[in-house]
C-alpha cells in the first residue's frame, strides 16, 4: 500500500500531536471570534468539545496506561499523575463555557482560559511525556499504540454522528 499513511499506521505520538494541533488551531479560530459571531462561537465550541472528549478518552485508556507502566522514574510518573489532573481541570472548564452565553465578553474570557489550558499541556506533553514515552518505548511499541488510539478514536468518532 504506497501512497499516505494510513492512520493505523502512525505511532501513538505523531497520532497524538496531529490532535494537538487540530484543536490548537479551533481555539485559535474561537478566540478571534467576537461577541456578535454567537451562532458561530456555539459550532466552534462544540467541535472544540468532541475533538478534546474523544482526544482525552482515548489519552487516558491507552496513551497515558501504556506511559505509566514504561515509567521508570518518579518523575515520569509524576508527568502521567499531572496529565490525568490536566485532563480533568479542562473537564470542569468546558460544562461552564457552555453554559455562558456565546454572545458575552465572558465566554471570550473563559475561551481564552480553556485554550490556555490546553496549550500549556499541549506543550508540555510534547517536550517533556513524548520524548520519555520515546526513550521508554521502542518504535513498534509506539506503532501498536497508535493503532489502538486511531482505531479507538475512529469508533468514538463514528458513534458521536447521529
Amino acid at each position: 500500500m504506497a501512497g499516505a499513511k494510513k492512520l493505523q499506521d502512525k505511532d501513538a505520538i505523531t497520532l497524538l500531536k496531529e490532535d494537538h494541533q487540530k484543536v490548537r488551531a479551533l481555539l485559535s479560530e474561537l478566540e478571534e471570534t467576537t461577541e456578535r459571531a454567537s451562532a458561530k462561537r456555539e459550532e466552534l465550541l462544540a467541535t472544540i468539545e468532541q475533538e478534546l472528549t474523544i482526544h482525552t478518552k482515548i489519552e487516558e485508556a491507552i496513551f497515558y496506561p501504556a506511559f505509566r507502566d514504561a515509567a521508570e522514574k518518579k518523575d515520569d510518573k509524576d508527568l502521567y499523575y499531572e496529565a490525568v489532573e490536566e485532563h480533568h481541570v479542562v473537564d470542569l472548564v468546558l460544562p461552564e463555557i457552555k453554559e455562558t452565553d456565546a454572545d458575552s465578553e465572558e465566554f471570550g474570557a473563559k475561551a481564552k482560559v480553556l485554550k490556555d489550558l490546553v496549550e500549556h499541556h499541549a506543550e508540555e506533553e510534547e517536550t517533556e511525556m513524548f520524548p520519555r514515552a520515546q526513550k521508554l518505548m521502542d518504535r513498534e511499541e509506539l506503532i501498536r499504540l497508535g493503532g489502538e488510539l486511531a482505531q479507538a478514536k475512529e469508533s468514538m468518532a463514528s458513534g458521536k454522528r447521529s
